[in-house]
């Protein structure tokens, strides 16, 4: 009995980075043109993105967006002045100013997500089966584990 051909090589680590590399290269395209048609910078709709998630501090976000908290200043401050964010005080300690999105930092956030029409149609060649399988793998590899 013969085995059929394989289309694929065995992925090893260094071809598996290399597709992520890819991958992420079209998602970051995507995201760019998405966040320019909202008037935005790469840095401000990777902030609408974060608190999309939730409010966060200013040092949680600096730490997310991997720059210095000045940095992250500067951010709130334009996105603020727009409506799309506000500072609020953290209940447990008033000295941490925590960002939260508005209702209209919400609407943006979700049309530059829906205007990333390439990242969708990508995912969309995958169907049900295939969008929860890479769900599961993506968060498996990169969502780190429950602290012991």
């Amino acid at each position: 009995m013969t085995e059929a051909p394989r289309t694929h090589a065995p992925a090893d680590t260094a071809r598996l980075m290399e597709l992520l590399s890819v991958s992420l290269g079209v998602y970051y395209g995507d995201f760019t043109v998405a966040a320019a048609s909202e008037n935005l910078t790469v840095s401000q709709a990777k902030t609408l993105a974060t608190l999309r998630r939730g409010p966060a501090s200013m040092r949680a976000l600096a730490g997310h967006m991997t720059c210095d908290a000045s940095n992250v200043t500067g951010i709130v401050d334009r996105l603020e002045k727009r409506g799309l964010v506000r500072r609020e005080a953290d209940v447990s300690d008033r000295r941490v100013k925590n960002v939260v999105l508005t209702a209209e930092g919400e609407r943006v956030a979700d049309a530059i997500r829906a205007g990333m029409g390439t990242t969708r149609e990508g995912l969309d060649r995958l169907g049900d089966e295939g969008r929860a399988c890479l769900y599961a793998l993506l968060e498996r590899v990169f969502t780190p584990p429950p602290a012991a």
